[in-house]
């Protein structure tokens, strides 16, 4: 096992029992996180996993090498700034909080004259609840080597993992990858409707949508051809996929997407200027 690490999980939600599930036993012990969470119910759930709980930001903090802000992007700055007291020169912070700029946690964490720069924003996807997820990752120029690896090994434990330059890689990362699985469920719905429409039972659909969705982006992982080339090799002159393909392309479904994905990105700049202003 590699060398262990103290955790500090601001926020006892979903993505971060998703990594603890990763790393207790692995990385660290049980014992050497700590969780902070207003919910009763929430810390009661990790205390009987053994580790340290607070309603509240509390001295714990201080002891935690890595603080990792899992917590709504609306009470991010007010919750940063009761974490502030505890911060080490060594902390290294790291949050998947959507809509918050790297640069706006640098100076909620520091001063104006002298931002914080220990941090690395995260954009995960749901999936990592399953340990399928990817996660695009950026530092600030605090963020060494060391800790760069740090992060990879946290993040790591949900999934594959991408660096990317700066904040506005992020939002891409946003638009693709972070709202992208509901790309994914609507096609699904969708697929799984048309399948009931043209006379199969809710779970014939269903079983052929999720396999067929799982084994095509399953080939299209492990082949060295493109989608594109993939796609090509489907589809015979005159045959069913041509016909269906037809529609899809008389819809103009490739603009469809575009534009979606612009949307997305977009509303995360928007957030970014709200929540950090």
């Amino acid at each position: 096992m590699k060398e262990e690490f103290t955790l500090a999980l601001v926020g006892g939600g979903n993505m971060a029992g998703a990594l603890a599930s990763g790393l207790i036993g692995r990385r660290c012990a049980a014992n050497h996180v700590h969780v902070i969470d207003p919910v009763a119910a929430t810390r009661a759930h990790w205390q009987g996993m053994g580790t340290t709980v607070a309603a509240e930001p509390d001295a714990h903090l201080a002891a935690s090498r890595v603080w990792f802000f899992a917590v709504k992007p609306q009470i991010m700055a007010q919750v940063v700034q009761q974490c502030r007291p505890w911060l080490q020169p060594d902390t290294l912070v790291i949050s998947i909080a959507a809509g918050i700029p790297a640069q706006a946690l640098s100076q909620w964490l520091g001063a104006p004259e002298r931002p914080f720069t220990r941090v690395v924003r995260c954009m995960p996807n749901t999936p990592a609840l399953i340990a399928a997820g990817i996660t695009g990752m950026m530092a600030l120029a605090g963020v060494d080597t060391a800790d760069r690896q740090l992060a990879e090994d946290l993040l790591s434990a949900v999934g594959e993992i991408l660096w990317v330059a700066d904040d506005a890689a992020i939002d891409a990362v946003t638009a693709v990858s972070g709202s992208g699985p509901a790309y994914v469920f609507l096609f699904l719905e969708a697929l799984i409707a048309a399948g009931i429409q043209q006379g199969l039972s809710a779970e014939q659909a269903r079983m052929l949508a999720l396999a067929t969705f799982n084994g095509a982006t399953q080939l299209a992982s492990l082949s060295p051809d493109s989608p594109a080339v993939l796609r090509e090799r489907v589809t015979s002159p005159g045959g069913t996929t041509a016909a269906a393909l037809e529609v899809f392309q008389a819809h103009d479904q490739a603009a469809i997407i575009h534009q979606a994905v612009a949307a997305a990105a977009r509303r995360a700049r928007e957030l970014a200027g709200q929540y950090a202003s």
